[in-house]
């Protein structure tokens, strides 16, 4: 685990986001010169940030959300805030007769488990975000930060993937600090992190705080040694999700 002192330090952060700006530059320049910067918007703080991001390093006309609800989505008020401020194109696309279609065309002798309807929408969503990404001669941005990728928290072949992920190395205290520097509005760095599929917030789900968590990310120290056990049993279990698919390679002699 890296230890890095005082990260939310304003100049070190906007230092280190315009490094992330050049990054996203440099990544289009070698796997897309020209080609669009496409991600799902949910109005939470991660997606928020990471278009904004791309808005700074391509401008807002090469910058494309995709909004997709599972029927009525009740905050989808915030993720047309976000567009509607950094002035983007965006798409809607309702994901609920997908969703519906594929929990009815279910096996009757196969019960799908609470877990897997749960999943359902997320890897619902990433297909959706890269039907209209190959639509649009774009490449997709992962929307994961640190601290949720540190415990695994997020869907296998959902929002866990992208074609680049700019805000990977980013604890949740920093992506919402460089939400601030870039203007967001607060509403959308301060909302209530939540998968939108459980009714429970991120944290509720995890058994801890981001705070907590990104404290022991960055330097190691944690106040109670049952947080610290559940941490580190999440992270452990979870690298997996991080990693590139295994693959047998044979010996040929």
């Amino acid at each position: 685990m890296e230890r890095v002192e005082n990260t939310l330090d304003r100049e070190k952060l906007t230092r280190a986001m315009n490094g992330c700006i050049e990054w996203i530059r440099e990544f289009f320049e070698e796997n897309g010169k020209g080609c669009n910067a496409v991600l799902g918007i949910s109005g939470g703080k991660d997606s928020s940030v990471v278009a904004a991001l791309l808005v700074e390093a391509l401008g807002r006309e090469r910058v494309i959300g995709v909004l997709m609800p599972n029927g009525e989505q009740a905050d989808i008020d915030m993720a047309k805030l976000l567009v509607n401020h950094l002035g983007i194109k965006y798409y809607v696309v309702n994901i609920k007769e997908a969703y519906d279609g594929i929990i009815h065309a279910f096996p009757e002798d196969l019960e799908m488990s609470k877990q897997t309807k749960i999943n359902l929408a997320p890897r619902l969503r990433m297909s959706t975000v890269y039907a209209v990404s190959q639509s649009v001669n774009g490449r997709v941005a992962n929307t994961c930060n640190l601290s949720e990728d540190w415990v695994g928290y997020s869907t296998r072949y959902g929002d866990s993937v992208g074609d680049f992920s700019p805000c990977s190395h980013f604890t949740v205290q920093e992506v919402k600090e460089i939400g601030r520097i870039l203007g967001l509005p607060e509403v959308l760095i301060e909302k209530a992190p939540s998968d939108g599929l459980c009714g429970k917030t991120d944290e509720d789900n995890l058994g801890f705080t981001y705070a907590v968590l990104d404290k022991y990310i960055r330097t190691g120290e944690i106040d109670d040694e049952e947080t610290k056990k559940l941490i580190d049993h999440k992270h452990k279990v979870n690298l997996f999700k991080l990693e590139v698919m295994p693959s047998y390679e044979p010996k040929w002699d």
